[in-house]
């Protein structure tokens, strides 16, 4: 008996942000250990199908570079790094269109509507509705100035489609491809992505879904909270560094342009985007204006 009640417990805690957050839109960018343990995988799906039947608009951006390179392995093809962004000539553009925009999109959709989700798979070729910019030139490690390929930038996204499938009642599912002014597929980070889908569509939260647990402290104690000032003088003081600035700043973009709050959660740990939106507590860092 105690066991039920504690279970009507979750339920009533969950309640005042279920009727706060109803008809609001949330963009999770999905990635990491997530995409690849089973039990993760299905427990995402049966997350994201909850979020639309309580009344939320959830818009996976999904990642997939572990997937990637495993591809690429098998072809025999090697892939070079910069700052964590993929250098992508033409071949390797067709292996990420391939993985991203084909097999795993598909992959994922598949997933969310065995779980009770209605799904759509989308790129930015959709429509054309994620333009995109090449990065011109990156620098290495060494100093050296380096043309990345088919890296890209948004320029644009037109959220009339990812609209249009969530009055439907469909759950879009985006691979993180841009499109250029000449039709040509751009390779795009898919934390920007999912920040510049969520600024596009005014949502309430954007959601980063990584493999560690959020933004630690100089005490490396989980920080719960940060407001831009904060961001700021952790990063002075080095605190924030590495993989974690991008994410942050990704994050501190989003909400400076008008998103609610980002929250960076711990994608290893079951049920991660439900602890962190319906518990008091949560469990990652989320980042206010």
């Amino acid at each position: 008996m105690r066991e039920l009640i504690e279970k009507a417990n979750v339920l009533h805690e969950a309640l005042p942000y279920i009727r706060r957050f109803h008809g609001k839109t949330f963009v999770i960018k999905y990635g990491g250990h997530a995409m690849i343990e089973p039990h993760l995988r299905d427990g995402f799906a049966r997350d994201v199908a909850l979020l639309k039947y309580v009344g939320i608009n959830p818009v996976v951006v999904h990642g997939g570079g572990p997937q990637i390179d495993q591809m690429l392995a098998a072809m025999g093809v090697v892939s070079e790094r910069i700052d964590g962004l993929r250098v992508t000539d033409d071949r390797t553009m067709e292996v990420v269109e391939m993985v991203l925009g084909g097999k795993l999109n598909q992959e994922i959709v598949s997933l969310v509507c065995q779980h009770g989700g209605r799904a759509v798979g989308l790129s930015g070729k959709d429509d054309g509705f994620m333009r995109g910019t090449k990065v011109a030139e990156m620098r290495t490690k060494k100093g050296a100035l380096v043309d990345p390929g088919r890296v890209g930038e948004i320029s644009r996204v037109d959220p009339t489609v990812i609209l249009q499938l969530m009055g439907g009642g469909f759950i879009p599912v985006i691979a993180p491809i841009a499109v250029d002014d000449r039709g040509e597929s751009l390779n795009v980070n898919a934390d920007t992505v999912a920040g510049a889908v969520a600024v596009a569509l005014r949502a309430e939260k954007l959601v980063l879904m990584t493999d560690i647990e959020g933004v630690r402290g100089r005490d490396k104690a989980l920080v719960p909270s940060l407001t831009a000032a904060e961001i700021g003088r952790l990063r002075a003081e080095g605190v924030i560094e590495g993989g974690m600035i991008p994410k942050v700043q990704c994050g501190l973009d989003a909400v400076t342009a008008g998103v609610g709050k980002a929250h960076i959660i711990d994608g290893r740990v079951e049920h991660a985007v439900l602890l962190e939106i319906f518990t008091d507590q949560g469990i990652g860092t989320e980042i206010v204006g």
